[in-house]
Parts: C-alpha cells; structure tokens; sequence
C-alpha cells in the first residue's frame, strides 16, 4: 500500500505497462479518467493483422460490459481513494510522532543545558562569595594597618593618596546606604527644573555620582561639576558628564566675574566649616551674571528628628545650617528675592497621630480638636520637613 518514493510528477499510461507503478494516486488519476490501455502491436503481417482486428473487436466487446465496466471503476475509484486516507493517516501520525519525539529531545536537551547553566552560575556565584570576601577582608585589614600608622604619625606622602583612597570608599559606601538611589535622588531635584530653565551655563559644587548633571543633560542645558572626590568625579566621567576634581572654593574663585547663570549645590555646606559658609556665598554671587541664580540644599535643622537623629548618621557633617544664618549671608553678599523653599516631609505614618474628631460627643469633640491643634504645632517641631533650600537671585 506503500507510494513510492521520488519526485511528484504527473502520471502516464506508460507507468502501468511493464512494472505497474506503486503510486495510489497514479492509480486514483487511471481509474478517475477512465483511461484506456493501448493495444499492443505484433511483428510482420500476421502481428498487424491481429492488432487491427483487436481494434475493431473493443466496441463490439465493451459496449455490452458498460454496466459492469462502470461499476467496478467506482468501487476501484472508491477503494483507492480509502487506501490513500489510510495512507495519509499514516503519514500523519508518523509526522505526529516524530514532532513528540523531536519536542521532547528539545526538552530534555534544553533540561540539560539548564542544568549545566545552573551548575556554572553555581560555581560563578561561589567564586564571586570568595572574592568578596577576600576583597572585603583585604580593605578591612588596610584600614587597620592605616589606622595604626595615623596612631603612630608615621603617615608619609607616600601613604596619603592611599588614605584618601580607603576614606572615599568608606564615603561612597555610606552615600549608597543612606542618600538613596540615583533615581530618588533626581526626582527630589525635578523641583529645580522651572527656576533653572534658561540660566545656563550651571554649576554644581560638590557633584557628587552626577544625579544633577544627568537631569540637566537630560534637558539639553550646558553644565559642569566639581567635587574633591577622585571616585565621584570618575563615576561622572563613565557617564559622560562635565566634572572636574578639585576644591569648591578654588573652582569658584577661578571663574571669570559674571560668567554662570546658576550655582548649586546639594547637601555640601553642612560639610564645610561654618566659617567658609559666608566666604562660599560671596565667591558665587562674583561668579553669577546679575539675574543668576545661587541654589543651596542642605539638611533642615528646624526639624528636631533632623537636628537630633538623622544629620548625624553622616559623620563627615560637621553641624546643621539654619535657614535664617544662610539667608543673611545671602543678603550681605547682595542676594535678592531670597525664597525658602520647604523639601521633603515626612510620610504620614512616620508623623504623631491625629484624633479622629467624627464619632465623638460634643462635648469631647471640642478637647479633641484643642488636642489636634496642640499636636499640630509638636508634630511640626519634631518632624516637619527633612531638608530645606534657600533661592537667591542676584539683582540686575
């Protein structure tokens, strides 16, 4: 019941003489179209004769045989056609299995490799564990070794870029934990985008890992930065940004008279001693054109959970600045429309509770609105908001 194998062509009488063909569909066209056998010929006269007298004998002997004729090239048509659904059905199932077979060695393969990947980022893992540790063991032990040669005051030129390296990495360290990441931080200075619009060129004193020099690429404005941390500036640099290395004062003190429209800096001035403060705000009302803007953000010291608690998780901040001390340095350096700007409050939950005043009697609805009124005030000493900025423009 088998096709056999080759090419698809279409059939011929030929294919039936001599070695019928094994081809069902051949044999399906022969019976469908009723084709008719060619009479052989014979060899010399007596072969001719024969053959012309077959000729002339057909119509005489199939015309009386229609019937049957006809009949049995149905039931041939119809059992043909039966063989050749069952041997499609066959086909299919044999390319039905052989898809199972061929889904379920991808599967086990692709099984195998998973397992093979697992064991390698296994053993990538266990690696990555050891060198941590090794790394952290070996900075660990630098740090001792540092510490008991700045105890002796044996520390020699030499060793210094080596300290500073071991303090920017403790620095960094503690700017991840507790700063926030790099996307919290750029929306906490979206707030600036509408003031800053249009003072270009800008300044960042203290750029830190670039956040704000990202935020203005971003809306295509031309400004720079300048931090005394090697690392910080480093990091700037692998994003493309403008930063230098340096000190913020020599930075400022070398910038041509009137050239920037806009200073800022984030979260600096409580690093540096108070007595530069003052020193900090002339060198950049210098530096601004008349209408340049001086942006200074630090740590609000109006809230006692600031004051008290937070400010002091970074040893380097050195004390808090108050919003009324950095206003009158605005003044005398000449700073104008100077406006206080309050920045993020603390989440609700973190704050004292208030009474719910619905529910109550009368004549305890009046104590409890008393109380809340009370509460507002504490709650506004204690908390109110984490950090502050003071805006100041130089006149025209």
């Amino acid at each position: 019941m088998g096709a056999e194998s080759g090419p698809r062509r279409s059939p011929k009488i030929e294919d039936f003489l001599e070695t019928p063909t094994r081809r069902l569909a051949d044999w399906h066209w022969l019976w469908t179209g009723n084709h008719a056998f060619p009479i052989r010929s014979h060899r010399g006269f007596l072969g001719r004769l024969l053959v012309s007298i077959k000729r002339l004998l057909r119509p005489l002997v199939k015309t009386p045989q229609n019937d049957l004729w006809e009949r049995q090239r149905v039931f041939n048509t119809v059992l043909l056609e039966h063989l050749m659904d069952l041997e499609r059905r066959a086909l299919d199932e044999r390319h039905e299995h052989r898809v199972r077979h061929l889904e379920a060695f991808m599967d086990e393969g692709l099984k195998e490799v998973m397992g093979h990947n697992d064991a390698l980022f296994a053993r990538v893992d266990q690696k990555m564990d050891r060198y941590r540790r090794q790394s952290s063991q070996l900075v660990t032990s630098l740090g001792a070794a540092l510490a008991l040669v700045e105890q002796t005051g044996a520390t020699t030129p030499a060793l210094e870029p080596l300290v500073r390296s071991r303090e920017e990495l403790s620095y960094l360290e503690l700017e991840q934990r507790y700063r926030g990441t790099g996307d919290d931080i750029e929306e906490r200075l979206s707030v600036y985008l509408e003031v800053l619009s249009g003072q270009e060129p800008i300044l960042d004193l203290g750029c830190g890992r670039g956040e704000s020099l990202e935020l203005f690429e971003r809306q295509g404005w031309a400004a720079e930065g300048v931090d005394g941390s090697a690392e910080m500036v480093e990091q700037c640099r692998k994003k493309g940004l403008h930063a230098h290395e340096g000190d913020l004062f020599d930075h400022l003190a070398a910038a041509q008279p009137e050239s920037l429209g806009a200073i800022v800096s984030f979260h600096v001035i409580e690093h540096l001693p108070v007595e530069t403060l003052d020193r900090l705000v002339r060198l950049a009302f210098r530096a601004l054109r008349p209408g340049g803007i001086l942006i200074l953000e630090t740590p609000n010291p109006l809230s006692v959970v600031v004051a008290a608690r937070n400010f002091w998780l970074d040893p380097t901040h050195r004390r808090p600045v108050h919003p009324e001390t950095l206003r009158l340095f605005y003044e005398l350096a000449g700073f104008e429309a100077i406006e206080f700007l309050p920045l993020r409050p603390f989440a609700a939950q973190d704050r004292l509770p208030e009474l719910n005043l619905q529910g109550l009697a009368p004549e305890q609805r009046d104590l409890a609105d008393r109380f809340n009124r009370l509460r507002d005030r504490l709650d506004d000493v204690l908390f109110g908001d984490q950090d502050y900025a003071l805006i100041g423009r130089r006149g025209k």
